[in-house]
């Protein structure tokens, strides 16, 4: 992904899978004041990642695009201070 920003993802609804469009992003666990730290995480060439503060299950769904998920709405988007 090199020249390309790393989504980052946050599960406030508490699903226990995310499906995403991409192998490498960031976990930041529920929306701040609740994240947790911000952690990168990589599935090399697996297809599922388990995030290590807030255990969501991240799998790879080739047939989404980088910003989609499944929920939908677990795209990351900082607020604006």
């Amino acid at each position: 992904m090199a020249g390309h920003s790393i989504p980052h993802f946050q599960n406030d609804a508490g699903s226990p899978t995310i499906r995403i469009g991409v192998k490498e992003f960031m976990s930041v666990g529920a929306n701040p004041p609740f994240d947790h730290p911000h952690v990168y995480l990589d599935m090399g060439g697996d297809t599922e990642k388990v995030c290590p503060y807030c255990s969501t299950l991240y799998t790879y769904d080739p047939a989404l695009h980088a910003e989609q998920t499944i929920p939908a709405g677990s795209l990351y988007a900082p607020r604006a201070a």
